[in-house]
């Protein structure tokens, strides 16, 4: 009898083991796609995120914007930051969280027509 649960407890440390395994090597996986990701959309944008704490993406899902269009930006912040106001009930972390969405995506939207610029700009030899 010891020994059937002896062995149940090694079959089951066993497959717990490889699950671990499993999960890990998915997890470093997609570690590494989404650095791959921020390298390609540039070396401003990945320090845009890294000070605002806000990727991207992140920042437009708060805003619930598809595209980088300033007005949709504006009508939506300005929308959600009267919701989550503190004096209507709302939430001071959410109106910040808000805030910093907007913040972000002007950023990008400045490092976008910089690079704009700079591609119209003929090449000084």
């Amino acid at each position: 009898m010891a020994k059937y649960l002896a062995q149940i407890i090694v079959m089951g440390a066993q497959v717990v083991g490889r699950a671990f395994a499993r999960a890990l090597r998915q997890e470093f996986a997609a570690s590494r796609a989404a650095a791959d990701a921020r390298g390609r959309a540039g070396h401003q944008s990945a320090a845009t995120s890294n000070l605002s704490g806000l990727s991207l993406q992140e920042a437009q899902q708060i805003l619930n914007v598809s595209k980088l269009s300033p007005e949709e930006i504006q009508k939506n912040y300005e929308h959600l930051f009267k919701v989550n106001d503190k004096s209507v009930g709302g939430s001071f972390y959410l109106q910040s969280k808000v805030v910093r969405a907007k913040e972000r995506l002007e950023e990008e939207l400045r490092i976008q027509a910089q690079e704009d610029r700079e591609r119209q700009q003929p090449p000084k030899t």
